[in-house]
């Protein structure tokens, strides 16, 4: 498995929005500014996290967009979702995959989902409540 550019951007997006979060709509011209991303581009992964439910868009002259929910309530494995679909890490372990016939008998299965497993314990747990205390931190310790 590897998360795309948009999945990626997606949830710099995301973090961008709770972070600058002051009760007014976030023009996305800034946060393409702030994420070095162009904005056309944003307006591609924005629709998708607003079709899914995630962020809210205000039109007009202070608009732009702010999240539905508290940060502390979106998981990374939500966001990239949104973008990526499904994040297995092979086929046969895909949302409607095509069944294999050496499913049953396949010894490596077994390593598939553990690594799946592994994954969602770490994305679907993860906030961007999480990640805000992350970036806090960036910068304040002491390096020689």
């Amino acid at each position: 498995m590897k998360i795309s550019t948009k999945g990626r951007y997606a949830l710099r997006v995301m973090l961008d929005l709770a972070i600058y979060n002051t009760g007014e709509p976030v023009a996305l011209k800034d946060v393409a500014i702030r994420q070095c991303i162009s904005e056309k581009y944003l307006e591609q992964i924005i629709s998708l996290l607003n079709r899914a439910g995630l962020v809210r868009s205000v039109r007009g002259a202070k608009g732009g967009y702010t999240l539905v929910g508290k940060p502390e309530e979106y998981t990374v494995g939500k966001i990239l979702r949104v973008t990526e679909g499904d994040l297995s890490v092979v086929e046969c372990l895909s949302n409607g995959a095509a069944p294999c016939e050496r499913y049953d008998n396949c010894v490596t299965v077994r390593l598939w989902k553990k690594l799946n497993e592994a994954v969602s314990s770490v994305i679907d747990t993860l906030t961007l409540a999480d990640l805000i205390e992350w970036q806090k931190g960036i910068g304040s310790e002491y390096v020689i």
